[in-house]
This record gives C-alpha cells, sequence and structure tokens, in this order.
C-alpha cells in the first residue's frame, strides 16, 4: 500500500469536511457572490462522494483488504473533521461571532457529511475485518450515543482495523510470491485431519484460512471426514476408509496427512494397524497427544460413572444432531488419557515406509488465547507442565522431526490457533504461512 497516496487522500477526505464551514461562514459576507458559494458546494459534493466511494489507493491488494482499508480511513477523517468543526463552533460561540443565518447551516451540513463518513466507515469494516471481533461490534453499537465512550470504542476500532490492513497487507504479499511458485504443489494430495469434537464443516471450516492458503499456492485439499467423537480405533477405520477413496479418486497412489489433535492418533493407527501405510508418503501431526494428557486421565477419574454416562448422553444426542451416525463421547475421552496413549504405543510401531514428523506450540499464560483455553492453560500446567492449553509440549513430540513454535510476548500459541480456529492475527506468527511452509518442505522433499 503506498501510505503516501493514502494520507493524500485522507487530507482531502478532511478537507472537504473543513471547507463546509467556510462556505457557510462566507454566505452571506460582503464581496461574496452566491454563484461562487453554489459552485464550491457543487465541487465539494463531487469530491465528498468521490471520497465515500474511494476513500484512498491500495494497490496491490484484495478487494476486501481495499473495503476495509477506505473503511478504516473514513472512520479516521470522521473523527479528524467532527473535531475540527466543534472547536469552530465553540470558537465561534465564545468570540460572540455566532451567526444562526450561516451557522445552524453549517451545523446541519457538518453533522449529514459526518455521518456519511461514520455509516460509510462503519459498515466497511463491520463487514469486512476478521479480526474486530464480536465483542467489540456489539459494544460499539450499543453505546454510541453515549459520548466519550463511543469515541474510545470508535478509536479501538480504528487500532484494530488498521493493523489488520498492515498485517494481511504484508501476508498478501508474501503468499503471492509462494503462489507463483506454486511452493504447495506436492506430488501427493494432502489430507487434513481433524480433532475430537469437531467435524469437517464448508460452512466453518475447522482449519479456518488455511486450506485456502494453501490452496492458492498450488496444494490440492482433501479432509478426513471422520466422525466427531469415536475411539481412536473406530476414527482410525473410517480415516483408513477415506484415503483408499482418495487415492482412487485422484489417482494419486498416496497421501499427505496433516492431523490435528486426536486426529494425529487416529491417523497413526490407520497408517500402522489398519494398513493405511500403503496409501500414506507422509504424517505430519499438529499438537497431537502423542502420550496422553494427564489432565484429561485425572479429570476422567473424578467424575462418577453416572455423571460421565449423563455428559456421555448430552454430546451423543447433540452430535447425531449434527450428522454423526454413532458418536461415542467417552470412547473418545478415554482414549486420550495417559494410560491410553502408552498401551497404543506399545502396539503401534510406526510404519518404516511413511515419513513421520510432528509439531507443537506453547501457551505461556492464562491471558494467551481465547476462551475457553485461556483458563485451561495454568490448570493443564499443574499436572502436564508446558502446554497450549490441551496439550502438554512434552506429549506432542513424535517422528524425526520435531519442532515447538512460540512467540515472543505474553500471547503465546494455542491448540485453537494452531488450526486458525479463531481466524486471529497473531504477532509473530502467522499460522497460514506456516502451514504454506510445512507444505513446501514435503514438496521439496520429494512427497
Amino acid at each position: 500500500m503506498t501510505t503516501m497516496l493514502r494520507t493524500l487522500f485522507l487530507t482531502i477526505d478532511t478537507a472537504i469536511l473543513f471547507a463546509i464551514p467556510g462556505i457557510c461562514l462566507l454566505t452571506g459576507e460582503p464581496g461574496v457572490s452566491v454563484f461562487a458559494v453554489i459552485a464550491a458546494v457543487a465541487l465539494l459534493l463531487i469530491l465528498f462522494m468521490l471520497a465515500n466511494i474511494f476513500p484512498g489507493i491500495y494497490p496491490n491488494v484484495s478487494l476486501r483488504l481495499k473495503v476495509l482499508a477506505g473503511g478504516c480511513d473514513l472512520l479516521i477523517s470522521f473523527l479528524v473533521c467532527s473535531d475540527i468543526e466543534l472547536v469552530i463552533l465553540v470558537y465561534r460561540a465564545v468570540s460572540g461571532h455566532f451567526r444562526p443565518e450561516a451557522d445552524i447551516p453549517f451545523i446541519l451540513l457538518a453533522l449529514a457529511a459526518d455521518l456519511v463518513f461514520l455509516a460509510n466507515g462503519i459498515i466497511r469494516t463491520y463487514i469486512t475485518s476478521t479480526q474486530l471481533g464480536i465483542k467489540l461490534r456489539v459494544l460499539a453499537a450499543v453505546f454510541s450515543l453515549f459520548p466519550v465512550l463511543n469515541t474510545v470504542l470508535l478509536i479501538m476500532i480504528i487500532v484494530r482495523t488498521r493493523s489488520e490492513v498492515v498485517y494481511e497487507t504484508r501476508y498478501e504479499a508474501a503468499e503471492r510470491a509462494f503462489a507463483e511458485r506454486k511452493v504447495c504443489a506436492t506430488k501427493y494430495p494432502i489430507l487434513l485431519v481433524h480433532g475430537v469434537f469437531f467435524r469437517d464443516s464448508r460452512v466453518l471450516n475447522y482449519w479456518g484460512r488455511i486450506p485456502a492458503a494453501l490452496e492458492r499456492c498450488g496444494a490440492v485439499i482433501r479432509y478426513g471426514g471422520q466422525q466427531s467423537a469415536l475411539s481412536v480405533a473406530d476414527s482410525a477405520a473410517e480415516l483408513a476408509q477415506r484415503i483408499e477413496e482418495i487415492v482412487k479418486e485422484l489417482g494419486c497412489g498416496k497421501v499427505n496427512i496433516i492431523a490435528h489433535s486426536k486426529g494425529g492418533l487416529d491417523s497413526r493407527y490407520a497408517v500402522s494397524r489398519l494398513g493405511a501405510d500403503k496409501y500414506t508418503a507422509s504424517l505430519t501431526t499438529i499438537n497431537t497427544p502423542h502420550r496422553g494428557c494427564i489432565f484429561v486421565e485425572k479429570l476422567y477419574d473424578s467424575f462418577s460413572e453416572k455423571n460421565r454416562e449423563l455428559m456421555a448422553n448430552a454430546y451423543n444426542a447433540a452430535a447425531r444432531k449434527a450428522g454423526d451416525s454413532e458418536p461415542d463421547f467417552l470412547s473418545a475421552v478415554a482414549d486420550l488419557r495417559e494410560s491410553a496413549c502408552a498401551k497404543m504405543n506399545a502396539e503401534t510401531p510406526d510404519s518404516p515406509s511413511v515419513y513421520y514428523r510432528s509439531i507443537g506450540s506453547a501457551a505461556k499464560y492464562g491471558e494467551s488465547g481465547r476462551f475457553p483455553l485461556n483458563i485451561s492453560i495454568p490448570l493443564v500446567r499443574k499436572t502436564d507442565g508446558d502446554n497450549d492449553g490441551l496439550v502438554s509440549v512434552a506429549s506432542m513430540q513424535w517422528g524425526s522431526d520435531f519442532r515447538v513454535l512460540r512467540v515472543n510476548g505474553t500471547r503465546g500459541i494455542t491448540h485453537a490457533d494452531m488450526i486458525d480456529l479463531n481466524r486471529e492475527n497473531i504477532k509473530g506468527f502467522d499460522v497460514r504461512a506456516f502451514y504454506i511452509g510445512l507444505v513446501d518442505e514435503l514438496r521439496r522433499m520429494g512427497f
């Protein structure tokens, strides 16, 4: 984005509203013709319309970012112009120069112009921003008529959307370079395998913005499609069947599996014990509890059998409505326990024909991430140590290559952040660029 051009257009926006009171004040002044005032107003209206349609020039960015950047600039214009107009009114009132015939039209014109800038800016940012969040949107709408508070909330919107524009502009530039080189055009397609309590959905993709980014860079993407809650063995059976279907559909011979959380256990079982190794080139597990979760085991044991059944029945009923045919909440949870994973590991040796690697992340404090992981981080730390809100770092390691992702500051990278579940931009970690790098590595290794 050209900062100079954006600043120029923002200055024009401001000048438009700043000129309105001047024209109103000149009306009726000696030596000023009505024709000159009408001509000036007409010119300003044209500029005003252009400023609302094209707030600035934003080259080499997506349409969404152009609309978002324009909305942010319009909100800045609204703040600047309304402050200038308020100062002018106060000055004229204090100095005794207030004239109803000039100042009342000024107030009406300025108010109308300001509201257009504000409404246009709010609509643009609300529709296109992925980082504003529901809470800030609602607060700004509810307190829009509360002086001072509405200004504070508006500034928060401007800061967040401006940061988003800068962040996304840099990312889009990097992605274009990756896309031109087709860095994700692997020999075998990518199979994304979800974790427990989720399903693959076109409406709300479990993997957030990641699949689209990989596809733009040349990847062929497919999904595991297993039910949301089953035992590892049952999920693996569905997954093994899905892998065979994909290989026959695409005629690709094999797939590269990228599996998150319990999906990594399901994938290992399918590969090692159900014959899916002949269709699998590589397995990358993301924040998978290979050695189980002590926290889950203690929590599981703390509930009576009756209470477990009550929770299981409630979840299974909801899961059936969401599309699962035979959900099994208790088996899914039980297989995440430390003892269950130890048993599975002993019975599930790695296939020598498959390349294994693992990725993990760590969340530092309770402030890291969103609810409910911001609450679970310190709880899991007491039993499991360094963790991502659900899985300990020690449990994530598997295969010949293991990496732990961390960022500076207090934010951390949670279990949900690793699949872009919340579509949140994290300073120091772009999840889309990270996955592009992972797939590029597979391509360069011949997979």
